[in-house]
């Protein structure tokens, strides 16, 4: 008798413990990908990135990207010369972008209930050195024990210190590049 209580409360206890687990405070993505594309009448430009991480924190709205940038694939292997030299993005010198940002409708997100909530970001990205404000929209998905962010906004390149006046990169690419983040969190 005594060993069947025992084992009842601790059965009780564990339930309880699962049941009232509170919500993780950080949430992580190492599957993260950052694709950017940069269309003009001489060739259209797509780069992925695969190793980008991120973190969303729900009780403050705190939202970090930081993307080695030497980790873009392009489909021509030039292109990803080009992109890594010091006269493109210097990739050895600045070896990753960052944005930090935070959520600002952190209230039209209820975090313990399936859907997809529209979501305003305000922050600040920096790239080869150059920060500079941004505030997109994105979307994101609550469901089940994951959450995954989409965003798809413009970034300017002169407003990073990447412009070209003249020769092949001033006709071959874009002056404004369209970039396209899909991260899927898991708790921590």
């Amino acid at each position: 008798m005594k060993k069947t209580t025992i084992l009842t409360i601790t059965m009780i206890v564990t339930m309880m413990m699962v049941a009232f687990k509170p919500a993780p405070e950080k949430w992580v993505s190492s599957k993260t990908h950052v694709k950017f594309f940069s269309s003009t009448i001489a060739e259209d430009i797509e780069a992925n990135n695969y190793k980008t991480v991120s973190t969303i924190t729900p009780n403050t709205g705190e939202v970090v990207f930081s993307v080695p940038m030497q980790s873009f694939e392009f489909e021509k292997s030039q292109m990803q010369k080009h992109f890594n030299q010091d006269k493109f993005l210097d990739t050895k010198n600045f070896p990753k972008s960052k944005f930090t940002g935070k959520i600002t409708n952190l209230s039209a997100i209820n975090w313990e209930e399936d859907g997809t909530y529209n979501t305003l970001i305000s922050g600040v990205l920096s790239i080869k050195g150059v920060s500079k404000d941004y505030n997109e929209e994105g979307t994101i998905v609550v469901s089940g024990n994951a959450i995954t962010v989409n965003s798809t906004f413009n970034v300017i390149l002169a407003d990073h210190g990447i412009a070209f006046k003249d020769g092949k990169p001033s006709t071959n690419v874009a002056k404004t590049v369209e970039i396209t983040l899909t991260a899927e969190y898991q708790p921590q």
